[in-house]
């Protein structure tokens, strides 16, 4: 098999059930740039941060690709039968529990943090701004998706925002602060 079809060379992708579609349709740009952040994710795991955090990040690039095949599904075929295209509640919360078990080791918070810091931390920043992106994408879907959905990615841009403030932490690199 080889990589390149030639199906696309017109503009137009398939979705999950064989749509076609605009490559410019919004549920394409929408699992495009829920791509992207997995991507970045990849390149801040390029950086060999602390164990704990790349088995986080692995997760999370993990839990992308179902994202991304759930948005590319909008009869909603495959997430009935398929367990690894599962995103629901339980995944909000393993966030918001692994935010607020990172958040222990962090000073509080008294102002906004300017980006930056070690190339790591300065990468999961911009990672957290793809997310955002993406959850607006999402969000401007019409029929709407799953609203666990859109709460997945709003969780995840938190709990990116803290990681990144965990990598400087334990960088030693101080938060500049606006």
């Amino acid at each position: 098999m080889k990589l390149y079809t030639r199906t696309g060379d017109a503009g137009e992708t398939s979705l999950f059930d064989g749509t076609r579609v605009s490559k410019a349709e919004g549920r394409v740009d929408a699992y495009g740039e829920v791509d992207e952040l997995s991507a970045w994710l990849g390149v801040v795991r390029a950086f060999r941060i602390d164990a704990d955090l790349d088995a986080a990040l692995a997760l999370l690039q993990r839990d992308l690709f179902a994202l991304g095949a759930r948005l590319s599904d909008p009869a909603e075929k495959i997430a009935p039968r398929v367990a690894k295209v599962a995103l629901g509640g339980d995944d909000v919360t393993r966030l918001e529990a692994l935010i607020d078990r990172l958040e222990e080791e962090l000073p509080p918070l008294g102002h906004f943090i300017v980006a930056g810091g070690v190339p790591a931390g300065a990468s999961l920043h911009l990672a957290r701004t793809v997310c955002r992106r993406a959850e607006r994408r999402v969000v401007a879907l019409r029929p709407p998706v799953a609203p666990e959905l859109v709460r997945y990615l709003n969780r995840l841009s938190d709990l990116l925002f803290v990681i990144a403030r965990v990598v400087n932490h334990r960088a030693g690199a101080a938060e500049e602060t606006w």
